[in-house]
């Protein structure tokens, strides 16, 4: 009897033991269950600051790089009448600070002519004025080159260039011929480009003179691919500041 109460009384303990075990171990699961449940969500919030961080940090440097590069496109356009804009390094020194972990604009910012940097371009109706200028000069020794260049040569150029009377502006072709390449008409062609603010094809014809007109004429060129090469780097480093500037407003 004393035996088999024994044996009841140990069954049920153990039974009540095995119970337990397995509700600490139930709850001990739910615990881990809600501890990683609580990891995960502090985890995503965590991810979720440091992602508006990355991207508040990310609009700053958007922003300063346009503010650079708006600058730099001021101090471009304090060219005046006859004289450069301001030099300018100092707007592209600023442009370079505000992308030192972009290479793309700092290749941009870094491919400026020396030239603009240290003494300005000059603006496009300083280019023209320059040109109008220059023009009735380069017509007069139009005839002259380098087989060309006796003193009755010269006479008979400027004699040609008193009294041809070609229009002073002229529509450039669409395709240039070989009797286009007169230097006439190509005087006419450049000033009828620089009048409607085509400062490129201007230089690209004024490019085809040849032999003394083409040496009147050679520094104004050099000038007007300075201001065409400078614009050309300035209006890319703004579309590519404003594109940043538009990805990072746009940033989920």
């Amino acid at each position: 009897m004393i035996l088999r109460f024994l044996l009841v009384l140990s069954s049920k303990m153990l039974e009540q033991e095995t119970r337990y075990r397995q509700l600490t171990q139930e709850q001990l699961d739910n615990f881990t269950l809600d501890m990683n449940a609580a990891y995960a969500r502090l985890k995503g919030v965590e991810e979720a600051i440091d992602s508006h961080m990355e991207a508040e940090e990310a609009a700053r440097k958007a922003h300063q790089l346009w503010l650079s590069v708006e600058a730099l496109n001021y101090t471009l356009k304090t060219a005046g009448t006859e004289s450069p804009s301001m030099p300018l390094e100092d707007a592209a020194d600023a442009v370079r600070a505000s992308c030192v972990d972009n290479d793309f604009a700092l290749a941009l910012a870094s491919a400026l002519p020396e030239e603009s940097l240290k003494r300005g371009v000059y603006s496009e109706a300083s280019l023209r004025a320059r040109f109008n200028s220059l023009r009735s000069l380069a017509r007069r020794v139009a005839l002259i080159d380098e087989s060309h260049n006796t003193l009755y040569q010269y006479f008979l150029s400027y004699l040609q260039a008193a009294l041809l009377f070609e229009n002073q502006q002229e529509a450039p072709p669409t395709q240039l011929r070989s009797e286009d390449l007169d230097s006439f008409k190509l005087l006419s062609y450049a000033s009828y480009c620089l009048e409607h603010g085509d400062l490129e094809l201007a230089a690209k014809l004024v490019n085809q003179l040849r032999g003394e007109a083409r040496r009147v004429i050679e520094d104004w060129l050099t000038e007007a691919r300075l201001t065409l090469e400078t614009r050309q780097v300035v209006s890319l480093l703004s579309a590519y500041a404003n594109a940043v500037g538009l990805g990072t407003t746009q940033a989920p």
